[in-house]
């Protein structure tokens, strides 16, 4: 029984971070299935367990934010004893690999109406944005109907899928096999890795195997940043070029050269959708669909199509402005005192609207610059963060270190964490150019005001490291890492948390051949 609620009827399957059982929800009286993951496993170096559950819980409530007919709908989440469990809709059907084994290769028109199916989720998901990091067919579900379903979105940020992280069989964690070469060089993934992993996926779908393997998973990785795919009209002629072309596409070294996002991937696997038969009178022996259960093409038309880029409406007649309603300064202490009551209680979306709500009125009331608008500003940022909202928190991180840079200067502390905070969110939106740039502008400061905050160089070094990485300067990353490397050890010691990473890190370096 799990959390006095959920009884474990039987094992799904299981994998090296937890198993996935058939249970029954005790309240509702109804099937779901339960994925139980250890925290031990899951944890970074130098996370303890209650900062995983902290990750996990954050993780499930955004990724449960997203509103899809292709995404497992999440009931509940949270920490029992030693395990994490994230409670799901139970359904029936195939994993897409047991599929493709039955059927492999694909006919193509079917991997078309797979992929088209996946790019309708992603566009939803990167809309949030949330990036799924392991996209790949253990993770995608078929239906008997057809229809698709992504599993385990969110999971891999938790897990941490992070290759410069080593399990002790010398493997890195998450699935090599699926990983861009930005994800394998182990820095921050944006929405252009997760249209890799789609690219590897068609591949697979069409020729019955991924375009890199190996005997290692140093050794796919390796493939990954630096051999190209066998095309696939040479193993399979009668797929259509533009399709080839489109894999190739997916599957570019550089995140930008492949298609821009999930929605132009959509648009050029349109035209090879199959076009559906002409209605015919139903009776006896008539097949609901074409191609019996589980053909992927049964639901076009294009009902799984993802909504268009959204465009600015046409300007009108500008509406006239309501002041907001003053703000007593009761009714600012209230809602200061609400939110970090929801807080507390783990309730950090409504935390957020609580804050957003009363900043209005508040900023009319007593003026932007006053204290405690400035206050509220910096609760807001920093629970916009905590909520996984980064476009909305960047720009009110940016302005809070603009106007303390200008009131104290810019060597100010409180400045350069506005700044450090705001290089974080760049980092979450797979901005890694912009985000290196500025904590490279913030190391110098740091290392002047060292003696008051140690810590704080050594973290903005080993951030610049990993974005070194993603974007592909191995050698400046080396030397930026020998050297936190270095002063890690003099100040934590050589089996501390930092220095222990920042090992582990140079070593994957040095099994990669220049």
């Amino acid at each position: 029984m799990i959390a006095g609620r959920y009884e474990l009827v039987s094992l799904i399957g299981q994998g090296g971070m937890g198993q996935v059982w058939l249970a029954r929800d005790g309240h509702l009286d109804r099937k779901v299935a339960v994925k139980l993951l250890r925290p031990d496993r899951a944890a970074r170096s130098g996370d303890d367990g209650d900062e995983v559950r902290r990750r996990f819980v954050r993780e499930c409530r955004v990724t449960a934010q997203v509103d899809h007919p292709g995404l497992v709908t999440v009931h509940d989440a949270g920490g029992d004893g030693d395990d994490l469990y994230l409670v799901m809709q139970y359904l029936d059907g195939a994993d897409l690999a047991d599929h493709l084994a039955e059927h492999e290769p694909y006919p193509w028109p079917w991997a078309v109406a797979v992929a088209a199916q996946l790019c309708s989720v992603l566009a939803a998901v990167h809309a949030v944005p949330v990036v799924h990091r392991d996209l790949k067919p253990r993770n995608v579900l078929i239906h008997p109907d057809g229809t698709l379903t992504v599993l385990d979105l969110g999971v891999a940020a938790v897990l941490d899928a992070d290759t410069t992280r080593l399990t002790r069989t010398g493997s890195p964690v998450g699935s090599p096999v699926y990983m861009a070469p930005e994800q394998a060089m182990g820095g921050p993934v944006g929405p252009a890795a997760d249209l890799y992993a789609l690219g590897v996926v068609l591949h697979e779908l069409l020729s019955g195997h991924a375009p890199f393997t190996g005997s290692s998973a140093l050794g796919v990785l390796h493939r990954h940043v630096y051999e190209q795919p066998v095309a696939l009209r040479q193993v399979r002629p009668e797929v259509p070029e533009p399709l080839e072309e489109l894999v190739l596409r997916l599957l570019a070294k550089d995140p930008r050269e492949r298609p821009a996002n999930a929605q132009e991937v959509y648009r050029v696997l349109a035209p090879l959708l199959p076009v559906p038969a002409p209605p015919r009178a139903a009776g006896p022996g008539v097949p609901a669909g074409p191609g019996g259960p589980m053909d992927p093409t049964r639901p076009f038309l294009r009902p799984y199509a993802p909504w268009p880029d959204r465009t600015p409406a046409p300007a009108g007649p500008p509406l006239p402005a309501v002041p907001p309603a003053p703000a007593r300064p009761d009714a600012v202490a209230a809602a200061v005192d609400e939110a970090r009551r929801l807080l507390d209680a783990g309730r950090i979306t409504q935390a957020v609207d609580v804050l957003g709500g009363i900043l209005p009125a508040a900023t009319a009331e007593h003026g932007p610059r006053s204290p405690i608008v400035r206050m509220l500003r910096k609760q807001y940022a920093a629970t916009l963060m905590e909520d996984g909202r980064f476009p909305a928190a960047l720009p009110e991180l940016r302005r809070l270190a603009e106007e303390r840079a200008a009131e104290a200067g810019p060597a100010d502390p409180q400045a350069l964490r506005f700044r450090y905070e705001a290089a974080q969110c760049l980092e979450q939106l797979g901005e890694p150019a912009p985000a290196l740039a500025e904590y490279q502008a913030l190391l110098p400061y740091a290392e002047r005001q060292a003696a008051a905050d140690p810590a704080f160089p050594l973290e903005l070094r080993r951030r610049a490291g990993r974005l070194l990485l993603t974007i592909g300067d191995r050698p400046a990353a080396r030397e930026v890492l020998r050297r936190l490397l270095h002063d890690a050890e003099r100040a934590h010691g050589p089996h501390a948390p930092l220095t222990t990473e920042t090992r582990r890190t140079l070593e994957w370096l040095d099994q990669l051949p220049d």
